[in-house]
């Protein structure tokens, strides 16, 4: 069965674009286009997509806004967010909304197509490089909430090697990294993290990012240290 998405972008050619990549391939079939946040909302309703692409800045209902409104739904679909990096404002309040990862808008068809199938299995696309930028670019920024004190009770019940595998999450680790850094096998890892996302009731490995710096696990561009 093909994997249904949405393109959500206010600029024609930019979608025209990305769909023709989706449309090539013969796992996925784009259902629809937006060109605002608003439309998005309402044909995520309609089409029920597994995924959308949205952008970040558009009329009507930015990407943040529109995020937040779709993945509150039952059955939501996942967003990925598209976005320029090193000018986007927003893609660390749109992950707090609810999106499972985001891409440069100049990412390689491969990329995209790769980031539509991880998040579409319920994984999330947080490149470690990128993830230690976007923390670091935010740290100081009105993006980063003043934790709440009462917060940490949540992380009572994790154990010890959990604790230590959301620290690693959130310093950007793959799995298989993770289990190099501890000396474990990437099975083993996997488990961990399962754990970690059930316990604390966390959707994926982003809003698991995002809930260690709010707690102050680990602090921007920080590196692991040694197990």
């Amino acid at each position: 069965m093909s994997l249904r998405v949405l393109v959500v972008d206010d600029q024609g050619i930019v979608r025209a674009g990305f769909a023709a990549v989706i449309d090539a391939e013969e796992d996925m079939t784009v259902v629809g286009e937006a060109a605002d946040g608003a439309a998005a909302v309402r044909l995520a309703g309609e089409l029920a997509p597994d995924v959308v692409l949205m952008d970040v800045r558009m009329p009507e209902l930015d990407g943040i806004a529109a995020t937040r409104l779709i993945t509150a739904r039952p059955r939501a679909p996942r967003v990925l967010v598209l976005t320029t990096f090193d000018l986007d404002a927003y893609v660390f309040d749109a992950l707090r909304a609810g999106a499972s990862g985001f891409l440069l808008k100049d990412v390689h068809a491969a990329e995209l197509l790769s980031g539509i199938r991880v998040v579409a299995s319920g994984e999330s696309v947080l490149a470690p490089s990128a993830t230690r930028r976007l923390i670091g670019h935010y740290a100081s920024g009105p993006g980063v909430r003043t934790p709440d004190p009462e917060a940490p009770a949540a992380l009572e019940t994790l154990t010890a090697r959990e604790h230590d595998v959301l620290r690693l999450i959130a310093s950007g680790l793959t799995n298989a990294e993770i289990a190099g850094h501890l000396g474990i096998a990437v099975g083993t890892v996997k488990s961990h993290v399962n754990a970690v996302l059930r316990k604390l009731e966390l959707r994926d490995r982003v809003q698991a990012t995002i809930l260690a710096y709010d707690l102050g696990l680990t602090r921007p561009n920080a590196r692991p240290s040694p197990a």
